[in-house]
C-alpha cells in the first residue's frame, strides 16, 4: 500500500519548489523573550470610544470575577471586559446583502501580555464567545483563564437564518465574503485587535498567538504561509489546509457508500448510515488492532506507529469476509462493503487517502462520513463557496436538486475542476483563497522565528492525517535539519475530527507553544489523557478495559511513543518517543 498519493498539481508544485532557492536558516533574529504581564489602565466603558478605521463597537460589558463558569473547567473566569463590534461594514454589489467582519474580544483585568486569536471552525458565520479554546477534547482551561486577551470572529459573514439548510454557505455568492472567509478576516482583524489591546492596557501585546482547529487550523496554516498579523506562535489542530479538495473527497466518498446502502431515507436518498453499521465498523477496528496494535511495542488498544500500520494493513487480506449475506454485521463484512470502505480510505486521486486506524469505529467518523458529507457541511460548501461560479440557492432547493442530490451527483473530474476556476467576478479560485500559498515554505514566518505546532487525529474522517503528514514531510524537505526549529507535527492516535474516538484526546498545547516561543523550549513530547469515567467531560468512547485516567505521550513526527518495557502501561512515563 502507498502511504501517500501525489496528484499532478501537487507534483508540479513540488517541482517548482525544487527549482527555487531554499529559504535561509530558520533561526530567530534574537533570543526568546517572555511576555510581560500587565493590568487594564482604563475601565471597560472607555473601549466604546476607541477609534479605528472601519470599526463600529456595538456593545461593551464588564464581567465580574467568578460570575462566569464554563462546563468542564473547574475555575471560574476572571474579571474581564467583553467588546463586540463590526469591522468594514459594506453592501455587496453582487448579492445586495450587508456584510461585515463581526467579532468579540475579551480582555482580562489581569493580563499576561499576550494576544490570542481564536480561529473558529466550519463555515464560520457565528461569533462564538472569545474564551480562547485550547483544543482537544474536554479542555481543562482556556486562553482567557490563562490571562490572554482573546478575539473571536465570524470571518466576515453571518449565518443566514432564513434558510437553515444552506444558510451557512450562501455568503459564497459574494466575492469579498469568500476572501474574508479564506484569509482576509485574520489580516483585517489582527491590527484592530492590537489597537483595542493598546487602548485598554496602555501598550500592545508582547506576543501574539493564533489557535484553531479544523477550518480554524486551516486559518492557522494560511496565516503562517501569508504571515498575516505577524503571529509569534500558531497552534493548528486537525488543519484542513486543502479544504476544497477534502470536501470533494467527502462527497465522492458518500457516493461510494451510497452504492452499498441497504435502505433509502424517506426522501428517497440512500441512507448512508446503513452502508456500514456500527457493528461492522467495530469489526474493522478489531482487524486493524490485530494487525497493528503491537507494532509500537505494546498491545494497548492504540496504534501509535501509524506509518508502519499503513504498510502492514491490507484490507483485502485482513478484513474478514462473510460467507453469506445472512451473516453480515456480526464478525465479518460483505465483499461489496469491504471494497467500498477500502476505496473510500484509498481516496480520490486529487486528495490523500485516510488512515487505517481503530478510531474508524468512532461516532464522529460516522457523523462526518454518513451525514455531513451529503448535508450541512461539505456539499453546501462546494455548491456556494468552493466552486466558481457558485450555485443559485433557487437551483439547489427544488425537487431532484436538493443538497443530497447535489452531493451524490457531483462529478469529481467535471465539477472538481471548478475549485480551480476564476472569472471576472470571482477573481480568486477556492484553491487561491482557501489554501496556504507555498505551504511547505512559510518563508517570512520561518525567517523571523515564528513557531508552528500542528496536531492531528489519526482517525480524522474528513481532513486526512496522511495529507497533513504529506505537508509536513514536504516542509522537512524544504528546510532540512532546521525544519524542527520552526514547525512540529503531533499525531493523536485514535482521535477523530478534533476530538473524540477511542483516544487520549485531552491535551494542552498552548502552554507548550508559549514555552517554545518565549523560552526556547521546543516540545519534545506532549502528555495527553483519556477522558474516562470521572473526568469533568467524559468521553463515552474510552474502552472499558483502559484506565479512566490513562495518559500517553504524543511525539513529534516521525517519532513513535514506545513502551519502555517496564512500568505502568497506563501512564505516559512508561513510554518514550523513539524514531
Amino acid at each position: 500500500m502507498r502511504l501517500f498519493q501525489w496528484t499532478l498539481p501537487a507534483l508540479l508544485v513540488g517541482l517548482a519548489g525544487c527549482a527555487s532557492a531554499p529559504p535561509p536558516a530558520s533561526a530567530p533574529a534574537s533570543a526568546p523573550t517572555p511576555a510581560r504581564p500587565g493590568v487594564a489602565t482604563a475601565d471597560c466603558a472607555a473601549l466604546q470610544s476607541v477609534g479605528y478605521p472601519g470599526l463600529r463597537i456595538t456593545a461593551v460589558e464588564a464581567v465580574a470575577a467568578g460570575s462566569l463558569k464554563l462546563p468542564g473547567i473547574a475555575s471560574p473566569m476572571p474579571a474581564h471586559c467583553v467588546v463586540k463590534g463590526r469591522l468594514n461594514e459594506r453592501r455587496s454589489p453582487v448579492d445586495g446583502k450587508d456584510y461585515a467582519i463581526g467579532f468579540e474580544m475579551r480582555l482580562p483585568a489581569q493580563w499576561n501580555g499576550r494576544f490570542f486569536y481564536q480561529a473558529n471552525g466550519g463555515l464560520d458565520g457565528f461569533v462564538t464567545p472569545a474564551y480562547g479554546n485550547i483544543l482537544g477534547g474536554g479542555p481543562l482551561s482556556n486562553g482567557l483563564l490563562k490571562g490572554f486577551a482573546v478575539l473571536s470572529s465570524d470571518a466576515g459573514h453571518a449565518f443566514e437564518r432564513s434558510n437553515p439548510v444552506i444558510g451557512a454557505a450562501v455568503f459564497g455568492r459574494d466575492p469579498q465574503a469568500r476572501l474574508d472567509y479564506g484569509y482576509n478576516a485574520v489580516a483585517q482583524l489582527t491590527p484592530m485587535a492590537r489597537a483595542l489591546i493598546a487602548a485598554h492596557y496602555g501598550r500592545g501585546p508582547d506576543k501574539a498567538y493564533l489557535v484553531g482547529t479544523s477550518n480554524g487550523g486551516r486559518h492557522g496554516l494560511v496565516a503562517a504561509a501569508r504571515d498575516s498579523g505577524g503571529y509569534d506562535g500558531i497552534l493548528a489542530t486537525t488543519p484542513g489546509y486543502r479544504l476544497p479538495l477534502a470536501a470533494i473527497a467527502q462527497v465522492w466518498g458518500a457516493q461510494q457508500f451510497a452504492a452499498v446502502a441497504r435502505t433509502k431515507r424517506a426522501d428517497g436518498v440512500p441512507d448512508l448510515e446503513t452502508s456500514l453499521t456500527p457493528a461492522e465498523m467495530a469489526t474493522v477496528a478489531r482487524a486493524v488492532l490485530a494487525r497493528c496494535d503491537a507494532l509500537d511495542g505494546l498491545r494497548d488498544g492504540l496504534v501509535q506507529d501509524l506509518a508502519a500500520c499503513q504498510k502492514a494493513f491490507d484490507p483485502q487480506r485482513d478484513l474478514p469476509l462473510c460467507p453469506a449475506p445472512a451473516t453480515e454485521g456480526a464478525d465479518c463484512l460483505a465483499a461489496a462493503r469491504r471494497d467500498a470502505l477500502a476505496t473510500v480510505l484509498r481516496g480520490p486521486s486529487l486528495y490523500s487517502g485516510l488512515a487505517w486506524d481503530p478510531g474508524l469505529a468512532g461516532r464522529n467518523w460516522r457523523e462526518w462520513k454518513f451525514t455531513n458529507s451529503i448535508g450541512p457541511r461539505d456539499a453546501i460548501a462546494l455548491a456556494f463557496v468552493f466552486t466558481t461560479p457558485p450555485m443559485s440557492p433557487e437551483v439547489i432547493s427544488g425537487a431532484g436538486t436538493t443538497v443530497p442530490d447535489y452531493a451524490l451527483r457531483f462529478d469529481v473530474q467535471r465539477d472538481g475542476a471548478k475549485v480551480h476556476a476564476r472569472d471576472s467576478v470571482y477573481t480568486q479560485s477556492a484553491m487561491d483563497f482557501m489554501t496556504p500559498p507555498e505551504p511547505t515554505e512559510l518563508r517570512s514566518f520561518v525567517q523571523r522565528g515564528g513557531k508552528l505546532l500542528v496536531a492531528h487525529g489519526s482517525a480524522d474522517p474528513v481532513f486526512s492525517v496522511l495529507d497533513t503528514i504529506r505537508w509536513y514531510e514536504g516542509f522537512q524537505r524544504v528546510h532540512g535539519e532546521r525544519a524542527a526549529d520552526s514547525a512540529r507535527l503531533f499525531v493523536v492516535p485514535g482521535m477523530n475530527h478534533s476530538s473524540g474516538g477511542p483516544a487520549p484526546d485531552q491535551f494542552d498545547m498552548v502552554d507548550a507553544l508559549v514555552a517554545w516561543v518565549e523560552r526556547g523550549q521546543a516540545p519534545e513530547q506532549v502528555v495527553a489523557s483519556v477522558r474516562g469515567p470521572g473526568n469533568a467531560t467524559p468521553n463515552p468512547e474510552v474502552p472499558a478495559d483502559w484506565s479512566p485516567t490513562r495518559t500517553r505521550l504524543l511525539c513529534p513526527w516521525p517519532s513513535v511513543a514506545r513502551y519502555r518495557g517496564q512500568g505502568d502501561p497506563e501512564q505516559a512515563a512508561s513510554f518514550q518517543c523513539v524514531r
